[in-house]
């Protein structure tokens, strides 16, 4: 879990690759594919995502709190991205400007700065990097709490992943 642009999607990614297993990428599942980011309907989402977690092993990233319930209930650890929001704001417009065939991106979709998610990133997620570090406080999971862009990268290094 982290606020949007933590380098969720990466990390689960080469986690996957590692452990050789799947990484569910959740914003995947949560839009539908070939659009702007619409989102599909909840019920559907709910659906595929209840689904892929009934596998044996898997790696997921992304929040959809109002799932979390099902997800903790299956996991076997939790580690939680918390990279400021200056940083997330900056990684949001690079890779909306600049990065092709991202991890974790929408296919058939197309990544542009979007008003909706500028103010997402700048107003609601600093609420929720708030509640995702209490949250994280009261998990019975193994967990790892990385706080910066450093402590992230030297996961990478730590734990051999290639990005």
């Amino acid at each position: 879990m982290g606020p949007s642009n933590s380098g969720k999607s990466t990390l689960a990614d080469a986690i996957a690759r590692k452990s050789q297993t799947q990484a569910i990428h959740l914003d995947v599942l949560h839009h539908l594919p070939g659009t702007n980011w619409m989102p599909r309907p909840f019920a559907d989402f709910q659906r595929m995502h209840d689904t892929a977690i009934m596998a044996d092993r898997w790696v997921v990233d992304g929040n959809y709190s109002q799932l979390l319930p099902q997800r903790f209930a299956r996991a076997t650890g939790f580690i939680l991205l918390d990279i400021s929001t200056p940083l997330s704001l900056f990684r949001y417009i690079r890779r909306s400007l600049v990065r092709r065939g991202r991890i974790g991106a929408l296919e058939g979709g197309k990544d542009s700065v979007k008003w909706e998610m500028l103010k997402h990133i700048a107003i609601t997620t600093p609420r929720n990097r708030k509640r995702y570090a209490e949250l994280q406080h009261t998990l019975e999971l193994p967990k790892i709490y990385l706080a910066s862009a450093v402590q992230i990268d030297a996961c990478y290094s730590e734990w051999e992943l290639k990005r």
